[in-house]
C-alpha cells in the first residue's frame, strides 16, 4: 500500500466514524462493512493503529472502534542513547515506550503530551509524541569540537545523541578538547541540530579535576552559596547561650557518644543508652538545626532547592553552609548542644514499649569511630583501656542492637548486604586505592538505632494525624516479580506469590538461602532491581523493604530536608503551636517538599554513582594488560560481565571470546559455545585481562586470559 493509498484510507474512515449514523465497530465489523478481505486485514490494522497514534480515532475496551475525542496523556520523556525513549505518567504504573520515529524531536527530561496505540498482550505500550511543553534541559556539558567558523559540543549524557552547534561568536574562545557548559539557545527539530551558546568553559579534558566538575555541572548541583545565604550563616553563633537552653530536657548528665567515620565532619546524630532494671532506655539525639534554620528563610529555601548533601568520590556538596553543618549543629564531644530526642523503652525481648520525644540539651562525652567501636567489642586490650568507661554501655549497644536487628529479620526486612567501594585518592584526586567498604558491627549498631527511632517517631505521627513527609516504599510491581520468580526458577530457587503480590519475608528468605552461593550476587542484584525505588510521600503507605507500616527520615537533618521539616512539625507540636492553621500550612507545602527532596535525592544518588564509575576506569586506565581474578557478574548477549574483588567490574565482548563461536543462552543466562559446549555462566570464576578503559564512556573492557590476542595486534596500549 503507498502512502498516497494509506492517506485516502484514512480520511475514508475518519469521514465514516463521523458519520452521525456509525455505531462503533470492531475490527472484523468494519472489515465486512469495507469489504476488505481476509488476507489484507492487517493493512486496514495499521491505518487503524495510525490514526490511533494521530489521536483521530480511539478504541474501547471491548474493541470498537469510534471517533477519537482528542485524549492526549501528559507526562515526562527519558531519552535513550539508541534514539527512542519512554513516557512517565504520573498515576500509570508502566512507562510508554517512544519508538524513535515517534519521538518527533523531543529531548531528555522534557515534558509532553502523547497519544497511545491500543495495548497489545504481553507487550509494553507505545506512544508517539505530538507536542513537547516544556524543555527539560536549559543547558549541557559537554567536549567542545572546533572548526573554522563555528563548533560543536558533544554532550558528555549519552541520552541526548545529538550534537550541540555553536556559532563562531557563541564559543567564548573554547578550543578543541575543552570540557563545556553550553546554553541551549535553539532545540533543533527532526532534521536540523540544537543550537547553543558556550556560558563555562570549565577546562581541557586532562586537566585535574575538570572530569568530576563536569559530572557536578552535568547534574546541575549548585558549587556556592548564595550570598544571602552565607551573610544568614555568618549570624549564627558558635555556642549555645542560657535562652537556647530555657524548657529543654538537660541531658548533659547522660552518658552519651557520637559514633561515625573516621573522615566525618557533620556529626548530627549522638546515642545513649542506660537501663531500668531489666530493660533498655535507647536515646537518639540529633542535632536540632531546625532552631538555626528558619521556615521561609535565605538558608531554608537554598536547603529545599539542594534537598540533599550530595556525597561525591572526591568533594562533598552539603546542604547547609559548612558554618552550621560543621559547627553549631555539630553535635561535637565536650560542647553543650541543642538536640531534638527520641527516647525509647525497650523491653528485654526488642519490644519499643514506651516512647518519649522531647526538646533537649546535650553534651557528648566522646567522638568514637566505627574501627574504634569494632576494636573495643573485638576485645583489643589498648582500646579497651583507651575507652574503659564507655566499654560497659558499647557493649549493652551491641547486645540491643542484635535484638532490634532480630524483631526486624522475623517480621520479613530484607537487608541488601552490597559491599559499597571506597575509593581512595592522592592529593591530585587520582584513585589509588580501590576496595570493598564492608559493614561491621559498629556500623550496625548506628543502623539500627537510627531505624528505631524514625520508626517510632513516623508511628508516634501517624497516630497524631498530624501532616507528615514519610518516607515510603511501595510493594514490587506484580509482573517484575513474576519475571523475578522464572529468572530464578532456573537456578533452582522459587519465591512464593499470593494473588501476585509478595510478602518482604519471601525475599528475605530468598537472600537466605543465597548466601555463599556463586550466584549469590547476581540474584541479590536482580531482585533490588525488582523492587520499586523509596521515596517521600505525605500519605503513611508502608515500607515495603523494611516490612514496616510507619517510616521516615528524622535523623539526619544536616544532609536532608525532609528530616528539617520533620523537626519543625514536632517541634510545632512539642510547643503547642499545632492549632489548624499550622496544620492547613504544612499540608499546602508538604507535597511539593516530598516531591521535591525525592526529586534531589534521585539526582545525587546518580552524580555519586558516576563520579565512582568515572574514578574507577581512571583507576584501571592504570592496569591496562594487567591481569586479575574476577567472577563473571552479568551475562548479556554482547558479553560477559566480570566483577573484581575490589568491586570493579568490566566487559568482556562476545566478539573477543576465543576457540568458538558463541551464543547467549537466555534460559540459562549463560554464554555457551556452539561447537564445543563450553559455557560461562554467573558466578563462574575467571582470569581477565584488562584491554580498554574509556573515561568518555566510562566503560571497562577486559579479556579472558584463556583466550586472548597477543599486544602486538592492539598495538602498544
Amino acid at each position: 500500500m503507498t502512502g498516497e493509498q494509506k492517506k485516502q484510507k484514512k480520511e475514508m474512515l475518519v469521514e465514516l466514524m463521523s458519520n452521525d449514523l456509525y455505531v462503533p465497530m470492531k475490527i472484523k465489523e468494519l472489515a465486512i462493512l469495507l469489504q476488505v478481505p481476509k488476507e489484507r486485514r492487517q493493512e486496514l490494522q495499521e491505518v487503524l493503529d495510525e490514526l490511533m497514534l494521530e489521536g483521530k480515532i480511539e478504541v474501547s475496551a471491548k474493541g470498537k472502534y469510534s471517533l477519537g475525542k482528542g485524549k492526549l496523556l501528559t507526562g515526562v520523556f527519558t531519552a535513550h542513547a539508541r534514539g527512542f525513549g519512554f513516557v512517565t505518567v504520573e498515576g500509570m504504573e508502566d512507562d510508554i515506550f517512544i519508538p524513535e520515529q515517534e519521538v518527533h524531536g523531543a529531548l531528555h527530561q522534557d515534558v509532553v503530551q502523547i497519544v497511545v496505540k491500543p495495548g497489545q498482550s504481553g507487550k509494553r505500550r507505545e506512544g508517539s509524541v505530538k507536542q513537547i511543553l516544556t524543555r527539560g534541559t536549559t543547558q549541557l556539558v559537554g567536549i567542545y569540537q572546533q572548526s573554522k567558523n563555528y563548533g560543536f559540543v558533544i554532550p558528555d549524557n549519552d541520552r541526548f545523541a545529538r550534537d550541540v552547534f555553536i556559532p563562531k561568536e557563541a564559543s567564548k574562545g573554547a578550543m578543541n578538547g575543552h570540557k563545556v557548559v553550553v546554553l541551549l539557545t535553539d532545540y533543533g527539530d527532526e532534521r536540523k541540530n540544537p543550537e547553543g551558546k558556550i556560558i563555562e568553559i570549565l577546562g581541557h579534558i586532562t586537566d585535574p579535576g575538570t572530569d568530576v566538575l563536569s559530572i557536578v555541572k552535568g547534574y546541575d548541583l549548585p558549587t556556592e552559596f548564595p550570598e544571602k545565604v552565607m551573610n544568614q550563616a555568618e549570624r549564627v553563633p558558635d555556642q549555645i547561650s542560657e535562652a537556647d537552653m530555657a524548657g529543654r530536657m538537660d541531658l548533659r548528665d547522660v552518658q552519651m557518644v557520637t559514633i561515625d567515620g573516621e573522615d566525618a565532619k557533620d556529626l548530627d546524630d549522638a546515642v545513649s543508652l542506660t537501663m531500668e532494671g531489666d530493660k533498655y532506655v535507647l536515646g537518639v539525639h540529633i542535632a536540632d538545626v531546625s532552631n538555626y534554620v528558619q521556615e521561609k528563610s535565605a538558608m531554608d529555601r537554598e536547603a529545599l532547592k539542594r534537598g540533599t548533601s550530595v556525597y561525591l568520590v572526591d568533594r562533598v556538596i552539603p546542604m547547609l553552609p559548612r558554618r552550621l553543618s560543621n559547627g553549631i549543629c555539630s553535635l561535637n564531644a565536650g560542647e553543650d548542644r541543642l538536640a531534638l530526642s527520641c527516647i525509647m523503652t525497650i523491653a528485654p525481648k526488642g519490644n519499643i514499649v514506651d516512647h518519649e520525644i522531647a526538646e533537649t540539651v546535650i553534651h557528648v562525652d566522646q567522638r568514637m569511630s566505627y574501627t574504634g567501636v569494632q576494636k573495643i567489642l573485638d576485645g583489643d586490650e589498648e582500646t579497651v583501656k583507651k575507652y574503659e568507661v564507655l566499654v560497659p554501655m558499647l557493649v549493652r549497644m551491641k547486645e540491643l542492637a542484635a535484638l532490634l536487628r532480630e524483631k526486624r529479620r522475623a517480621r520479613g526486612s530484607i537487608d541488601f548486604d552490597f559491599p559499597e567501594t571506597k575509593v581512595i585518592l592522592n592529593e591530585k584526586g587520582e584513585p589509588i586505592e580501590i576496595r570493598p567498604y564492608e559493614r561491621n558491627t559498629a556500623t550496625r549498631i548506628i543502623e539500627d538505632f537510627m531505624l528505631a527511632a524514625n520508626e517510632t517517631v513516623a508511628e508516634d505521627c501517624f497516630w497524631q494525624e498530624l501532616p507528615f513527609v514519610y518516607r515510603t516504599h511501595d510493594n514490587p510491581d506484580p509482573d517484575r516479580m513474576r519475571k523475578l520468580a522464572a529468572f530464578i526458577n532456573n537456578f533452582g530457587y522459587s519465591i512464593h506469590l499470593k494473588d501476585d503480590e509478595v510478602h518482604p519475608k519471601e525475599l528475605q528468605k530468598l537472600l537466605a538461602k543465597l548466601e555463599e552461593t556463586p550466584e549469590e550476587d547476581l540474584i541479590s542484584r536482580l531482585t533490588l532491581r525488582s523492587m520499586k525505588q523509596a521515596k517521600y510521600t505525605t500519605e503513611c503507605t508502608g515500607h515495603f523493604g523494611l516490612a514496616a507500616k510507619y517510616y521516615c527520615h528524622f535523623t539526619s537533618p544536616i544532609r536532608r530536608y525532609p528530616d528539617l521539616q520533620i523537626h519543625r512539625i514536632i517541634k510545632d507540636v512539642l510547643r503547642g503551636r499545632m492549632n489548624g492553621t499550622r496544620e492547613e500550612h504544612y499540608r499546602s507545602i508538604l507535597p511539593e517538599v516530598a516531591r521535591q527532596s525525592s526529586e534531589r535525592e534521585r539526582k545525587a544518588d546518580e552524580a555519586e554513582r558516576e563520579t565512582i564509575k568515572l574514578k574507577k576506569v581512571e583507576y584501571m586506565s592504570h592496569h591496562l594488560w594487567e591481569e586479575f581474578d574476577g567472577v563473571i557478574s552479568g551475562v548479556t548477549a554482547w558479553g560477559i560481565y566480570v566483577e573484581l574483588p575490589n568491586t570493579v567490574e568490566g566487559l568482556v565482548r562476545t566478539a573477543s571470546l576465543q576457540g568458538d563461536y558463541f551464543e547467549y543462552n537466555e534460559s540459562a543466562c549463560a554464554m555457551v559455545g556452539v561447537h564445543t559446549g563450553k559455557s560461562y555462566a554467573i558466578g563462574q570464576k575467571v582470569k581477565v585481562q584488562v584491554t580498554g578503559a574509556d573515561k568518555m564512556t566510562r566503560t571497562i573492557d577486559f579479556e579472558l586470559v584463556e583466550g586472548i590476542r597477543s599486544t602486538e595486534e592492539y598495538g602498544e596500549g
